[in-house]
């Protein structure tokens, strides 16, 4: 038998690649544009070794391109959760007991993949299916689930050392199982990253997984099944069903082998589950892991000495970056009086330079929202404002839903800091802004603490380090990802770990050791070389 101890060290960030004129990688993604454009996908269930077609059909349109098709997928029943199960716990045998250097070598070779073959798909997939421009795809599709698959096969591999002492006469160590039964992935539209993310952390764990996918992420979520079966991974051990949430849970929280839950999702979905799982903990083997990123209410903090040009920059690309689609997007703002005027005049000038429209012209900053419910939602937000005396539309606010969900970038301004819009989660391209006066730094650190249930990412801006350090300290709990002169999105892997607390989830921290943790169940082996054979201890004796 061969042994050895393998190393795989920190890995560099995937490099971002520019889609500038001339250069290749722009060539390429329009040509891979125009190629997934003119098929017309036939998209099954992935469970087991089967692609399972039920001919109940939903049809895949960009949001941008509403008349378009780009494919059908085959949506499932309560019944292709309980065959995806039963692949997955049939797999599970074989897998957990993988050699360690080859679950890591599928999900290695997956990155590699997705970094030269499959890099224009990833990026076209998303683009066309979730209505990102170029580089908001590179950013998240291509490099962030590249960072994903390869920094956590180095922090599994530096959770594999982790090792107790031993005192003398005997050995102790730890070995760190996968969980017993299956875990469940649910992902959202937003990051075809979170997408990928979610289901394979678990496998590379040695677990077994169902994964189900929002709809509106179906055409690049199929595409990264169809990279981890080219890479190797065997069948059974990632299932990737289309089926309606409920019926999900419903099998699923009530199965006996569930192990856990990797979500991220909506607030009152995850606490929903929470529910669930608590009234079936009886059910189970073991007591499910639970963990989940959700909702944000995501804050900019500007104090009177901060440059209006950093402040400015930050909003509008923290805002309106992916029309705002993101859970760490900048939504809420609270700007001091001194440089008010200034800055309100520059961020009305910027969204107006704005170009709006589909993802091929790639001149375009701003496409559409993922479909017609977020659409009606977010609306109906911009209209509520319209109406309230003490909101004023600063620019944007046209909603066209005629050949896209395309909504202009929105600037409100509220002399009402408690307003709806600086409240609730809005998930759309609307900022809302509350100018305080200049000196009530302290009052304005209170608003953003007290205002909203979330707890996501947030930001400061300022030149003046006493007042960085005191929001720091202050707004400690506020924020799980808090930025100092930057907006409160872009975490990368390896440098920004991300999630949040309160109402925005576990933060358990996705991109670094601590989400691998939760995957993991140990066990404690001491080995003694001599042991007693007589049941006294010295302290017994008389003499």
């Amino acid at each position: 038998m061969s042994t050895g101890t393998f190393s795989y060290p920190l890995p560099a960030n995937e490099p971002v690649l520019s889609y500038a004129p001339g250069s290749s990688e722009r060539k390429k993604l329009k040509e891979v544009l125009k190629e997934l454009k003119s098929q017309v996908a036939d998209i099954p269930q992935f469970i087991g070794s089967k692609e399972v077609r039920t001919g109940n059909k939903i049809a895949i349109r960009p949001p941008h391109e509403k008349k378009h098709i780009l494919g059908y997928f085959h949506k499932g029943e309560e019944k292709h959760v309980s065959m995806a199960i039963e692949a997955a716990l049939a797999a599970k045998k074989s897998w957990s007991t993988f050699s360690w250097e080859n679950r890591a070598h599928i999900f290695l070779k997956a990155a590699d993949l997705l970094a030269t073959k499959y890099r224009p798909y990833i990026n076209g997939t998303t683009m066309l299916g979730q209505s990102k421009n170029a580089f908001q795809a590179e950013i998240d599709a291509a490099c962030e689930f590249i960072d994903f698959l390869k920094f956590n096969v180095h922090f599994l591999s530096e959770i594999y050392k982790q090792q107790p002492i031993s005192g003398p006469g005997m050995h102790n160590r730890l070995e760190y199982r996968p969980l017993e039964g299956f875990v469940l992935a649910v992902t959202p539209f937003n990051f075809t990253s979170i997408g990928g993310n979610l289901p394979t952390v678990a496998a590379l764990c040695g677990n077994v997984v169902i994964w189900k996918c929002a709809y509106t992420q179906v055409y690049s979520a199929q595409l990264i099944m169809r990279v981890l079966k080219e890479a190797g991974l065997p069948d059974g051990v990632i299932n990737l069903v289309y089926v309606d949430g409920p019926a999900v849970g419903k099998v699923c929280f009530s199965h006996k082998d569930f192990a856990g839950v990797h979500f991220t999702g909506s607030t009152q979905v995850f606490n929903s589950m929470w529910s669930t799982i608590g009234n079936n903990i009886s059910t189970y083997k073991s007591y499910p892991r639970i963990v989940g990123e959700t909702g944000g209410k995501d804050f900019v903090l500007a104090h009177k000495s901060a440059d209006p040009d950093v402040l400015v920059t930050a909003l509008l690309r923290g805002a309106f970056e992916f029309q705002g689609q993101k859970c760490s997007a900048a939504s809420r703002a609270y700007i001091p009086s001194n440089i008010a005027e200034e800055v309100k005049k520059k961020l009305v000038a910027g969204v107006r330079k704005f170009k709006m429209g589909t993802v091929e012209d790639f001149s375009n900053f701003i496409n559409a929202v993922i479909d017609e419910k977020s659409f009606t939602t977010i609306k109906r937000y911009i209209d509520t404002a319209k109406k309230d005396p003490k909101c004023t539309i600063l620019v944007g606010g046209k909603c066209e839903d005629k050949e896209g969900f395309f909504i202009q970038p929105t600037i409100i301004e509220t002399k009402n800091p408690q307003s709806q819009t600086m409240c609730e989660e809005i998930f759309g391209p609307v900022l809302t802004i509350y100018v305080y006066p200049a000196n009530n730094f302290e009052k304005a650190m209170d608003l953003v603490d007290s205002t909203s249930p979330y707890a996501l990412t947030g930001s400061i801006i300022a030149q003046d380090r006493a007042a960085i350090e005191l929001a720091t300290k202050r707004l400690e709990h506020a924020a799980g990802n808090f930025y100092i002169n930057d907006k409160p999105t872009g975490a990368v892997v390896g440098q920004q770990p991300f999630g949040g607390a309160r109402a925005s989830g576990t933060n358990d921290k996705a991109g670094s050791h601590l989400n691998l943790y939760r995957w993991l169940s140990a066990r404690t082996v001491k080995e003694t070389f001599n042991p007693p054979t007589d049941f006294a201890y010295p302290f017994m004796l008389e003499k």
